[in-house]
């Protein structure tokens, strides 16, 4: 069976111009051919355009008895019951992502910088701008990657992925029962000072308990914004973001809270700290971004 599903976003205005689809099917017993040839056989894609999209993460493949998983080689042999989607959307494929940075290793997990713009792990449409998808060739696909936590695609800051699944398990469990202290650096629109230079907003978040500590560190009249820093106690979707919009501070560039906020240089938030105890090395292990002007300069690690 195919489903073929056109984006609303393409438009029947410009269909060519920048196409996105998704394509779902079993493969039937007189289809077996390789993947390049079979996706353009039902698609009308030059083979060109297919293997720049599977080299960038947009097909899934799913065996008899097997899971579902990435597929990126052209010439991957497809037989008679295989689940196939290709996820084509031409406008991501284009996209070239800013570059992550790995600060320190430490062989079961690995500290990263991610930039603003960079996603940090991938969608069904590909992973080519994400931060996962760098570490794996970073290390030259010798060693798996997982996310521990996430950082939204319009903050920077510190991130951990894993490289053991037994690893990726235990540091997720010290994020999950909040055990890391995340810290964050925030610029928003207005004053803060004046009404509250250091408090806690413990506004419930989708039904749940939501805790953000701040303290004001700057005002600058003249872009009036002020420069905040942020502990996260609890760890709710798009927790400091939502809370300083709802106090009527948002926060400098982002796209979907607040208004007046809007800022060209991009959204206004970095995760500059982690702390915790590593279950690895059992010893207490904190990391720092420092910056000047808004440029990362160096991140620090104990012991350095």
């Amino acid at each position: 069976m195919t489903v073929m599903i056109a984006d609303a976003d393409s438009g029947p205005r410009s269909p060519n111009l920048h196409p996105k689809f998704s394509l779902k099917q079993t493969v039937g017993a007189l289809d077996s051919k390789t993947l390049c040839d079979y996706i353009a056989s039902q698609t009308g894609l030059s083979k060109s355009k297919i293997k720049d999209a599977l080299n960038k993460g947009a097909a899934w493949l799913k065996k008899k008895g097997g899971h579902r998983r990435r597929v990126r080689r052209a010439s991957t042999a497809l037989n008679p019951g295989d689940s196939l989607e290709f996820y084509y959307d031409a406008r991501l494929l284009e996209r070239h992502p800013p570059q992550g940075r790995c600060l320190h290793d430490y062989q079961r997990f690995s500290v990263w910088y991610k930039p603003s713009g960079l996603l940090s792990q991938g969608t069904l449409y590909g992973d080519h701008c994400a931060l996962l998808r760098q570490a794996e060739i970073f290390f030259r696909f010798r060693r798996p990657v997982y996310l521990v936590h996430r950082l939204d695609r319009e903050a920077s800051g510190l991130l951990l992925i894993a490289h053991r699944q037994d690893a990726a398990a235990v540091l997720s469990r010290l994020f999950r029962d909040h055990r890391v202290l995340k810290s964050y650096r925030i610029e928003v629109l207005g004053d803060l000072s004046q009404v509250a230079p250091s408090d806690t907003i413990a506004l419930p978040l989708d039904g749940q308990n939501a805790v953000t500590e701040f303290e004001v560190s700057h005002y600058d009249p003249r872009a009036q914004t002020s420069t905040v820093a942020v502990t996260l106690k609890t760890g709710r979707r798009h927790q400091i973001r939502r809370h300083f919009e709802m106090i009527g501070f948002p926060v400098m560039g982002d796209p979907r809270y607040g208004r007046g906020n809007k800022d060209p240089a991009g959204m206004r938030l970095v995760a500059t700290a982690l702390a915790f105890r590593c279950p690895f090395r059992h010893k207490e292990l904190a990391f720092t971004l420092a910056f000047d002007a808004n440029a990362l300069l160096d991140s620090r690690a104990p012991g350095e």
